[in-house]
């Protein structure tokens, strides 16, 4: 309904400035990309941080598990030790019966047999003890395998992640500094309608529609064109940047003439307007998108003249080109 609203505006607009349908025909082909790359865009985004909490969740639990495994193997190493040296014991015991052996040929037949029996047992008893200490000793060798693997994995991830959080950084620390660079250059719109804030890892340029349009109207005046003006100034700087222009209303029922049905059209041609002006200050036009929100998305409910002011805006979000990030996730 919205789309159609839309279209029905710029259509208007267009037959009544003889426009040629081509040229709208051109108009919707470009909003309908802009729009699906922003929502592609947003989606991106929210998949980016979902694999970013996934990949850090995964490094916390593999340092859990490698520590896990440190303090196995050391207790493995403890029961290799001990049964070293129960081994070397029943050796030394093993040898002392072999030397005994002689003289127990030289007694009684009795009393050899007793030394012989404890010779069998002592040698079966031997055996069992080195079985034992082998099985260990692979347990033992392969858990360090084990180990090193684990923690070499974990090298590899902590890394991906270390790096992960540069690029996230550099993003924000560029947005800070967009955010700077826009303050400064729209120093003297502040007292004027214009305010320039920084959320969710987005600028967003708020402009009272004061400062730009007359009531009812989509046409830009001399005091918004300078504001605009400089603010295209920035932007071109900064080409890693996309750019959403959005439109947004009162609730007062619009009451203007001509085309415009009511505040979705109002707050579409807007934004359009606003687009069409950054773009003739040469901002890539591949860059920019234009929607309208109408009255729906309110900075303050209140039923007030005040807040029909403060609802009366047009917004330009800058959101920072999330490529590099994504390419990361993927590797």
């Amino acid at each position: 309904m919205k789309k159609f609203s839309f279209l029905a505006a710029v259509l208007a607009i267009l037959i009544a400035s003889c426009v040629p349908k081509r040229q709208l025909d051109d108009m919707e082909a470009k909003y309908n990309a802009e729009k699906s790359k922003r929502e592609s865009l947003a989606m991106q985004n929210v998949e980016l941080q979902k694999k970013y909490n996934e990949l850090q969740a995964w490094v916390d639990e593999n340092k859990t598990r490698m520590q896990a495994l440190q303090r196995d193997t050391g207790i493995q190493g403890r029961s290799l030790r001990q049964l070293t040296v129960n081994y070397d014991q029943l050796n030394k015991t093993y040898r002392e019966l072999l030397d005994l052996q002689d003289q127990i040929k030289k007694g009684s037949d009795a009393e050899a047999k007793r030394y012989l029996k404890e010779l069998e047992r002592t040698s079966e008893e031997l055996q069992e003890k080195e079985d034992k200490l082998g099985l260990i000793q692979k347990e033992l060798e392969d858990k360090e395998r084990s180990l090193n693997e684990l923690s070499q994995e974990l090298t590899a991830r902590e890394t991906k992640v270390r790096e992960l959080q540069s690029i996230i950084d550099k993003k924000d620390s560029a947005v800070n500094a967009l955010k700077r660079r826009i303050s400064e250059a729209l120093l003297g719109f502040e007292d004027k309608g214009l305010t320039v804030t920084m959320k969710d890892g987005k600028v967003y340029v708020s402009l009272e529609n004061e400062l730009l349009f007359r009531s009812g109207s989509y046409a830009v005046g001399d005091q918004g064109k300078q504001a605009l003006k400089q603010l295209a100034g920035v932007l071109k700087e900064n080409m890693d940047i996309n750019i959403m222009v959005e439109g947004h209303t009162d609730t007062d029922k619009y009451a203007g003439s001509g085309n415009l049905k009511d505040n979705w059209d109002l707050s579409v041609i807007r934004a359009t307007q606003i687009v069409k002006i950054l773009e003739g200050y040469k901002v890539d036009p591949i860059r920019l998108t234009a929607a309208g929100r109408g009255e729906f998305l309110p900075l303050d409910s209140a039923d007030t003249p005040a807040a029909k002011q403060k609802n009366r805006r047009t917004e330009v979000i800058l959101t920072p080109k999330l490529g590099e990030l994504y390419n990361l996730l993927q590797n």
